[in-house]
């Protein structure tokens, strides 16, 4: 757990010094190059602080062993952190497309558009090529470690990108064609806006169900209920409740064992049935199995078939 709380944290302090050279960069670039577009792209840069920051405090809280106050741990922790990245990511579209949806009404008007210079179209290019390492490491570190929250930051950056090739194209077709073809830029921004709004609901969405408790997905459980129905003691289950808590899985169960089976075989029994189960999803997996005497009776629930 401490390795992968490190790694989480490695990664995103890289990012973090990155995000901080790329702002002052871009800022400076927009400033001495006339472009208005750079300016926007370095304030989408600087939001990556935030979520970097967001990352590094909350995967650290994720890590802590459970007490009193959670006594199922603190893996929801980082489950609010990859919502507030999403909510966030969610702004910045919100942000990026209102100021282009602007600009393209002012030209539409008549409005005039300075025209940017070569420096800020080197910055634009220096930034994607930036912003698309970033994202590559990141998402498979966040893979690796199995953390959404840096996965979540990934994507940030990868935003970011987007957003560096919608102000590339606008920078490139005012320098290249001039006159009011500068609102290529604008345009190019609003349309980046909804591709950055897509994955920040994407990775929002299963967050939101996270905190709601929704059960695992269909097959996981499927996968649980295979390997308990391995112990030839099980005559059946029922009452399956999963859920997620962070990177790790929750699982509740009531297991049937024949009635005449005795205590210590039956508490033996659900050991083998948690070790399999951790060896399938990780020493941490939080695991309930209740016992109990099959009756004659018993509705039970079967492995679905698929």
């Amino acid at each position: 757990m401490q390795d992968r709380i490190q790694q989480a944290k490695r990664i995103t302090w890289i990012g973090f010094y990155a995000n901080f050279a790329l702002t002052a960069g871009k800022l400076f670039a927009g400033i001495v190059g006339n472009s208005a577009a750079m300016v926007a792209d370095a304030v989408h840069s600087l939001s990556d602080f935030l979520t970097d920051i967001v990352v590094i405090v909350f995967v650290g809280l994720s890590g802590k062993d459970s007490d009193e106050e959670h006594p199922y741990g603190h893996g929801k922790f980082e489950t609010f952190a990859t919502l507030i990245i999403s909510f966030m990511l969610l702004l910045v579209a919100m942000g990026i497309c209102w100021s282009g949806i602007e600009k393209i009404l002012g030209v539409l008007k008549g409005g005039p558009l300075e025209k940017p210079s070569m420096i800020a179209l080197s910055a634009a290019i220096i930034s994607i090529i930036v912003k698309e390492a970033l994202y590559r490491y990141t998402v498979k570190v966040g893979k690796t470690i199995d953390s959404q929250a840096v996965i979540a930051n990934a994507w940030h950056h990868r935003s970011d990108a987007l957003s560096s090739i919608g102000t590339l194209l606008g920078i490139s077709g005012a320098i290249i064609i001039g006159g009011k073809w500068v609102v290529l830029d604008s345009i190019a921004a609003v349309i980046v806006s909804f591709f950055i709004g897509k994955v920040a609901i994407s990775i929002g969405l299963p967050s939101i169900k996270e905190l709601l408790e929704v059960a695992l997905p269909a097959a996981v459980e499927k996968e649980i209920l295979e390997i308990i129905h391995e112990s030839p003691e099980v005559k059946g289950t029922h009452r399956l409740r999963t859920r997620k808590i962070g990177s790790l899985y929750a699982i509740e169960i009531h297991v049937l064992l024949e009635r005449d089976i005795s205590f210590v075989a039956s508490h033996d029994v659900a050991s083998a049935i948690e070790n399999r189960l951790r060896e399938r999803y990780g020493n941490k997996t939080l695991i309930s199995i209740h016992t109990e005497p099959l009756r004659k009776s018993e509705k039970v629930n079967t492995i679905p078939v698929s």
